[in-house]
């Protein structure tokens, strides 16, 4: 990003005249912090970085970085990616806490400090440091922030990475070396940016690190001949890395591995330095490289793709009796409750790529009519094998009639519902084109009794075209929800099997009522 040219605004557009055009472009922001404060006592700091956003006076969650251990100088791989309207002004809060719990809230964690800006300033003023500061104001020790924001391009190509390495050099006294790569990419302003970090790989000198993907943007800004440092650290739990060596590359030579493996000597400037004969501290080598295309939603859309949306709806005594006015059920002709609100806010939003616009509609937790037995799988128009309702307005007016026939009962078992839609996915996935995606909303108010057995739904259901968008109704522990959306950590099934990709979203609803009606 060059700071002496004058161009068009990021992300302008040439319009007709008169007509105002939006000036809007993604940037990827990068994190990194120096001499963060110590609140571990037998050990360093394992800061995270969250950031926040100010959406009409709210500040609102747009992720967090990974959580690093035992470090006061973090570099942070995972990035933010961020719309800049060029002609708003966008607060932004950068904080860094220690973790030391799994937890997903951030109250029970030392915060080392934080800052408040606009994303202008960070995109004008690329890299922008600032020191970090308590709550009260004042300074956090000498904690310093830098955070760089660069424009995104279009690519939709990625790399697929295999790295292996043999004889590398022996850095543990009583083992070999526990060793992990850092790739870096060359900024417009002369430094490095950390843009991938492998897994460490315990006492080996021979390691084969697992396969990853990365996009060309992220990776090399779009230049194949964007210059790339890789460096191999070995891996020390107090934080204290030590490095074995590092080469020099770019995507272009990447490249070279979809024909070949490629090899590179990983040289330690030091060692070199005071030995004659030095020749390196390894061999790296890139065995496999496949180019793959990182297809948007809109592609999918262009490319006639359906999406298939139901809705699940928790109908369990927790919701309080509905006849009783401030309940989670009760149905008011002047206010519609947040379960109408939730599926109104989602279903206006989905319905418009589904062509017949016909949605299964479906219950769980109540005692249902003719013989009032539990169900945790029931149409709300008690029409099995029909449970189809016509549009978002056909869903409002079957929960209304179904909320009026049915006794909430227990317990909150949601296993089954995904397990439902998980059925009609895994036929989809048959087929010869990827026509059909599946989208599940849950409606919930609270604490999951079957986890074990959701998370087990969860993991199966995560390699299959779907995904779940979990909303919490009411004012309840929403834990289970926070541990099945897996922001914090990958989800795994009772038999530690983790989850294919990421596919559930859990949303609080009171926190993103912002609906109209």
């Amino acid at each position: 990003m060059s700071h002496n040219q004058q161009s068009a605004p990021p992300g302008g557009v040439q319009g007709r005249p008169g007509v105002a055009a939006q000036c809007v472009t993604k940037v990827e922001i990068r994190v990194k912090c120096l001499n963060l404060l110590d609140k571990d006592i037998m050990s360093k700091s394992d800061p995270m970085c969250a950031l926040y956003q100010d959406v009409q006076g709210q500040w609102h969650e747009i992720g967090r970085t990974e959580n690093i251990q035992n470090c006061l100088a973090p570099q942070f791989a995972k990035t933010f990616t961020v719309d800049y309207y060029f002609e708003e002004v966008q607060k932004l809060r950068f904080s860094v806490y220690d973790i030391d719990n799994t937890t997903p809230s951030l109250g029970d964690d030392d915060f080392l400090g934080q800052i408040e800006c606009t994303l202008g300033q960070v995109v004008a003023n690329t890299p922008f440091t600032k020191p970090l500061l308590l709550k009260s104001g004042q300074k956090a020790g000498k904690g310093q922030i830098t955070v760089s924001a660069e424009e995104i391009s279009s690519s939709k190509e990625c790399l697929l990475l295999d790295f292996r390495a043999t004889d590398l050099d022996k850095k543990d006294f009583f083992g070999k070396s526990d060793p992990f790569l850092e790739i870096f990419k060359k900024t417009s302003w002369g430094s490095w940016d950390l843009v991938h970090r492998t897994e460490y790989i315990k006492n080996t000198l021979h390691p084969t690190w697992k396969r990853f993907q990365i996009n060309m943007a992220t990776l090399c800004s779009g230049d194949v001949d964007k210059q790339l440092k890789v460096l191999c650290h070995d891996y020390d739990s107090d934080g204290s890395h030590d490095e074995i060596g590092q080469f020099f590359t770019t995507a272009r030579q990447l490249k070279e591995a979809v024909i070949k493996q490629v090899e590179w000597n990983c040289i330690n400037e030091k060692k070199k330095a005071k030995k004659r004969n030095y020749k390196n501290s390894g061999v790296i080598y890139l065995t496999s490289c496949k180019v793959v295309m990182e297809h948007s939603f809109l592609d999918f859309v262009f490319g006639g793709m359906q999406l298939n949306f139901t809705v699940g709806i928790d109908f369990t005594a927790s919701n309080g009796n509905p006849q009783q006015p401030g309940t989670l059920h009760h149905i008011d002709p002047r206010r519609p409750n947040e379960y109408e609100q939730a599926i109104w806010s989602v279903g206006q939003v989905v319905q418009d790529y589904d062509s017949d616009k016909l949605f299964p509609a479906l219950g769980f937790g109540a005692r249902i009519p003719p013989t009032m037995q539990v169900s945790h799988e029931f149409a709300l128009n008690f029409n099995p094998n029909n449970p189809f309702c016509t549009g978002v307005q056909g869903i409002l007016e079957a929960y209304k009639n179904c909320i009026r026939q049915v006794q909430l009962y227990g317990p909150t078992n949601i296993a089954p519902i995904i397990l439902h839609m998980a059925r009609f996915a895994a036929a989809a996935q048959q087929q010869t084109t990827a026509s059909q995606y599946f989208v599940l909303l849950i409606l919930s108010d609270g604490v999951v009794t079957d986890m074990n057995q959701t998370r087990d739904a969860v993991v199966y259901a995560s390699s299959l075209p779907m995904s779940i968008i979990i909303v919490g109704v009411g004012a309840a522990d929403f834990t289970d929800m926070n541990t099945l959306d897996g922001d914090d950590g990958v989800l795994r099934g009772t038999s530690g099997q983790p989850v294919v990709r990421d596919i559930v979203q859990f949303v609080p609803f009171r926190k993103f009522a912002a609906v109209s009606f």
